[in-house]
């Protein structure tokens, strides 16, 4: 499966680079047509601050007091906190990365996390948003738990309605053919077109 892989390199950064596989596979929301490994964003030192610069320059004027990392990408977090608080309204400010708990699609924040998120600015961080299930999901819960969302920032996103703004690295858009069927809708479930991998946060794991 692996050679049928491309990859895609960001026009505003060289560093930032997403590899693209074709094909049919199943994640937690939907099935989609292409998986799209982000390993490199999330775990390269000079990919997750590409990364990371691009996402502070658009939440530059956007007060954060905390940002919450989902899937894996609290390295990415860690850059651009740092990069918040050496320009525009976040300069010389402390900012808190944090990493929820998800249990059915809800966020769980314990007792000690509270502090950092009740009354507080935060903005959304994730590697992946195709259907918008999991911003507006982490959205309502910084909601619940007495927090502002003010603002979403993904690796990889379709277009879905949200209540913050939301940055992206790329988009559909860059894959032209993509698409996203739920689960009961899939086309290609139904011509009985096989499950190449499963597909999550971690990477994805071959139906054989």
């Amino acid at each position: 499966m692996e050679r049928r892989a491309y990859e895609i390199i960001s026009h505003l950064n060289r560093e930032i680079k997403i590899k693209i596989i074709d094909g049919h596979f199943a994640t937690k929301h939907s099935h989609v047509s292409h998986c799209i490994d982000m390993t490199e964003v999330k775990s390269s030192l000079n990919a997750s601050k590409a990364a990371a610069k691009i996402f502070a320059d658009g939440f530059i004027g956007t007060p954060v007091d905390t940002i919450i990392s989902l899937e894996r990408m609290k390295m990415v977090g860690a850059f651009l906190a740092d990069y918040l608080t050496h320009a525009g309204i976040n300069a010389r400010q402390d900012i808190a990365v944090i990493s929820p708990e998800i249990t059915n699609d809800k966020m769980i924040l314990r007792d000690n996390f509270l502090p950092y998120v009740k009354g507080k600015n935060v903005l959304l961080l994730t590697a992946s948003a195709t259907t918008g299930q999991t911003v507006n999901s982490g959205i309502e819960g910084i909601a619940y738990y007495g927090g502002t969302p003010v603002g979403a920032a993904t690796v990889f996103g379709g277009e879905f309605a949200c209540s913050v703004p939301v940055v992206k690295l790329f988009g559909t858009e860059n894959i032209p053919d993509y698409v996203s069927f739920s689960t009961q809708d899939c086309p290609l479930c139904r011509r009985g077109v096989k499950v190449d991998a499963v597909v999550n946060s971690y990477g994805y794991s071959k139906i054989v």
